[in-house]
């Protein structure tokens, strides 16, 4: 017969036993036996194989396109507005399968990779398997949420990096994200404040080593007698609500929220671009309305156990107050204190009423605004100028006065008190009793 011929291994297989059947070496009983057929089956494949020779053990369908197969025509549209709108951004079948389905052109994910490789408009990926240790998953939703930063050039390559901060619960895989240009603290402290308000507060965060979450830095005085550990804002804003904060020694101990790294990089980078977002408060809009959501409808898992490890935010305590930043000040003798270089008057009227030389909480809240406290209770006070300090203290501004052009500056004259100063009558005593 001309002309070649792929055949299986099941064909291979069967061609070496037919021909043993055909020179005699074995029996069709055996053969049928041999090759896992009934003696009916391998009789009909012996007498094909007698008559056609090699292309009667070959599937007739082979070749043949298939009854289920997707229209030439419909073929040829998907092709084009995949290679016109999604070929550009690197789009996955996956996702791209979905975008084309809300287009009105279905096509299942596996069957677009298959078109996509056979036209050119994408290769094939081969990931190296890395052996990990599995660590099971929480078995309840809130027992531990890992939280860490991605930073990306989200809105394009032409555009700086930006970071995208991500909570996925270790349970569920639910997860919540925000972007700002960096990984800090205000950005932590802004995705927790969002993640209670929608699940209540969890009982432990997985992060890693970074100073947004925990510190290496030596206790001050204050925390040595307090027998406290030095925390960053963060840890103290956590610690108020009893959160623990867990640091993981490594990106795979964490590994839950990396893999959502690659999902966000993947969807929500391609949706940025599809929808023409550049700036950081529209998409942080869509993160807060739709996106995430659609995600989790997507990805969520349901918990081993149904009980719920969030708690309620207690009634006594304001976010607000929690997610802020905290400095203690030493009031001065003249009721004022003195925080980033700006003077703040206590006012009298305020009870109670700290005296000079107490010590008074500064809590800078996200949203800028300044309130001391003292003893638990808000201080009422008042913001001081510059003239009105020079006023205070007796300071009159003066004009400044005309500088002299010169390659050396003159040194000051010193100051030489005369002879009868103060400073001065013990040496002239001994002036004299020296003479007589």
């Amino acid at each position: 017969m001309e002309g070649h011929l792929l055949m299986s291994e099941k064909e291979r297989r069967r061609k070496s036993a037919f021909d043993r059947v055909k020179t005699g070496g074995l029996s069709q009983k055996a053969a049928a036996m041999v090759l896992g057929l009934s003696y009916r089956q391998c009789r009909r494949s012996y007498k094909r194989y007698r008559k056609e020779g090699d292309q009667g053990l070959m599937h007739r369908s082979r070749g043949r396109p298939s009854n289920r197969a997707k229209p030439a025509a419909f073929k040829r549209k998907v092709l084009k507005r995949y290679k016109q709108r999604y070929a550009p951004l690197d789009m996955g079948p996956t996702l791209a399968a979905e975008k084309l389905a809300e287009e009105g052109l279905e096509v299942h994910p596996e069957t677009l990779r298959r078109w996509t490789l056979e036209e050119g408009l994408r290769r094939k990926r081969c990931k190296r398997a890395t052996h990990r240790s599995r660590r099971e998953r929480k078995g309840h939703f809130g027992e531990l949420v890992q939280m860490d930063g991605s930073h990306h050039c989200w809105f394009g390559p032409e555009r700086p990096q930006t970071c995208v901060m991500d909570m996925v619960d270790d349970a569920t895989g639910i997860t919540l994200a925000l972007m700002d240009e960096e990984e800090t603290t205000e950005l932590a402290m802004r995705l927790l404040w969002a993640w209670i308000k929608r699940y209540g507060v969890p009982r432990a965060l997985y992060t890693d080593k970074k100073n947004v979450f925990v510190t290496d830095r030596e206790p001050t005085l204050e925390e040595q007698l307090a027998g406290q550990e030095p925390k960053t804002a963060f840890g103290k804003a956590c610690e108020k609500l009893g959160i623990d904060i867990i640091p993981a020694h490594s990106p795979q101990a964490k590994g839950r929220v990396e893999r959502k790294h690659g999902v966000f990089q993947d969807r929500f980078l391609k949706e940025l671009a599809l929808r023409g977002i550049t700036r950081i408060p529209t998409a942080n809009t869509l993160l807060l309305n739709g996106f995430v959501e659609g995600l989790n409808d997507k990805f969520a898992l349901e918990p081993v156990h149904r009980e719920d490890y969030h708690l309620p935010l207690p009634k006594d305590i304001r976010l607000e107050d929690v997610f802020c930043f905290e400095y203690s000040r030493v009031v001065q003798n003249d009721w004022t204190i003195r925080f980033e270089n700006r003077h703040y008057q206590v006012l009298e009227a305020n009870r109670p009423l700290p005296r000079p030389k107490n010590k008074v909480l500064v809590r800078v809240r996200l949203d800028g605004r300044l309130h001391l406290l003292y003893q638990g209770h808000a201080l009422a006070y008042q913001t001081l100028s510059q003239p009105e300090l020079r006023r205070r203290h007796g300071i009159t501004p003066q004009a400044p006065e005309p500088q002299d052009i010169a390659l050396v500056p003159k040194a000051p004259a010193r100051h030489r008190p005369p002879d009868n100063h103060p400073w001065r009558q013990g040496c002239t005593l001994m002036r004299a009793e020296t003479r007589k």
